[in-house]
């Protein structure tokens, strides 16, 4: 580990120079921002509506029919997500590996992924008793605490 840990800003700078001519472009990093707003709103809305029926609402709705619908469309928002980020990060690798913000971000997006993957070994939607209770308070929490540390990226 110790060796790759210090070829870490060679590759850094490695990426930085293949991505400069999209960290260049006018609208290919807006163009990203929107890709990763469009992935964050597809996964959180849904997250939300999972959220609910874990809850209660809309009891008459099957929560395993319900859930298939929305999480396809969470795995899509994801997967917007997972390939806007890695580019995005791509044009300013060196500066975000630095960023205390960017590691407290992937940490706390772990976290999240950890949690859902838990929910559902468990069999959360179909107990929907007090742990998965918790687990959807936990999983919303930490996904705004994501978007929290994304949004402040920017300002350190």
């Amino acid at each position: 580990m110790g060796s790759a840990y210090r070829q870490a800003p060679a590759i850094c700078a490695n990426l930085r120079s293949m991505f400069s001519a999209l960290a260049a472009h006018p609208y290919a990093y807006p163009a990203l921002e929107v890709m990763h707003l469009v992935g964050l709103a597809l996964v959180m809305g849904n997250l939300v509506l999972i959220e609910l029926r874990v809850f209660g609402f809309g009891a008459t709705l099957p929560a395993p029919d319900l859930a298939r619908l929305s999480l396809m469309l969470v795995a899509v928002g994801f997967g917007l997500l997972l390939v806007s980020g890695i580019l995005m990060f791509a044009t300013q690798a060196q500066e975000l590996l630095a960023s205390r913000t960017f590691v407290v971000k992937m940490s706390l997006m772990s976290l999240a992924l950890c949690n859902a993957a838990w929910f559902h070994a468990r069999g959360g939607l179909r107990l929907l008793d007090f742990t998965a209770r918790a687990q959807m308070v936990i999983s919303s929490a930490l996904w705004l605490s994501v978007v929290a540390a994304g949004r402040w990226i920017a300002y350190e």
